[in-house]
């Protein structure tokens, strides 16, 4: 049955006007992105096969152009408009960020790196350069690969800081195992540029960890 047919409450379009988006299922509302379905599957019933196919939202999200358009009911035109849709979500949280102090949106600090650093299939090590009152300057990736107390530079984390006229840095970093976790050398690497950047007086607030569903703060746990 087309989704036309459905009864109201149940038509994906017309249940997000009545209840918002947080009450569609990862389905329904890809059922929306996709706006129409193939020949025999209503769009809701592709955006199920679609999830069963990737393993799931994220997976469908983060695939690259091949593996998205190898899929009935998707192609060039739809992998186009969700790289779109993406990059759209990421600048939102980035514009929310800049309009007040990083650290009264613990919540939107999380989402925002999450958004930069999880899909990530290598490791990467960058940092939300902050002013005297905790707005953001910058986020920026610093250092990429396997991270170790050889590979991470205090000296170019200060001067950088410097460039920019921060007063206060956010450290991120991911792990592409999914696990967020900290290490050890985690945790000797933080000491490291929390120890160097004392002298220039810049205050290491926090530092993020992120993983697959999961950011880990080293604030939160009483490091830092």
């Amino acid at each position: 049955m087309s989704i036309r047919n459905w009864p109201e409450g149940e038509r994906p379009r017309e249940k997000l006007l009545a209840l918002g988006a947080e009450a569609l299922s990862d389905a329904e509302l890809l059922a929306i992105f996709l706006r129409v379905g193939v020949s025999g599957r209503s769009a809701v019933d592709l955006a199920r096969d679609l999830l069963g196919s990737f393993g799931g939202l994220r997976q469908l999200l983060e695939a690259d152009q091949a593996r998205f358009c190898a899929e009935r009911g998707l192609g060039t035109a739809k992998f186009v408009q969700l790289q779109a849709t993406l990059e759209l979500s990421k600048r939102h949280l980035a514009a929310q960020l800049a309009r007040g102090n990083a650290l009264t949106s613990p919540t939107l600090v999380r989402a925002y790196l999450a958004t930069q650093l999880r899909h990530l299939g290598h490791e990467e090590f960058a940092a939300l350069f902050l002013d005297t009152q905790h707005r953001v300057i910058r986020f920026e990736s610093l250092f990429r690969g396997t991270l170790d107390s050889a590979s991470v530079y205090p000296r170019e984390v200060a001067r950088r800081a410097l460039e920019l006229g921060a007063g206060a840095i956010i450290f991120a970093h991911n792990h592409p195992s999914g696990v967020a976790e900290p290490s050890d050398a985690d945790r000797r690497i933080t000491e490291r540029l929390r120890e160097a950047l004392s002298l220039f007086e810049i205050r290491v607030l926090d530092h993020f960890v992120v993983g697959d569903g999961e950011v880990v703060s080293f604030a939160e746990r009483g490091w830092i």
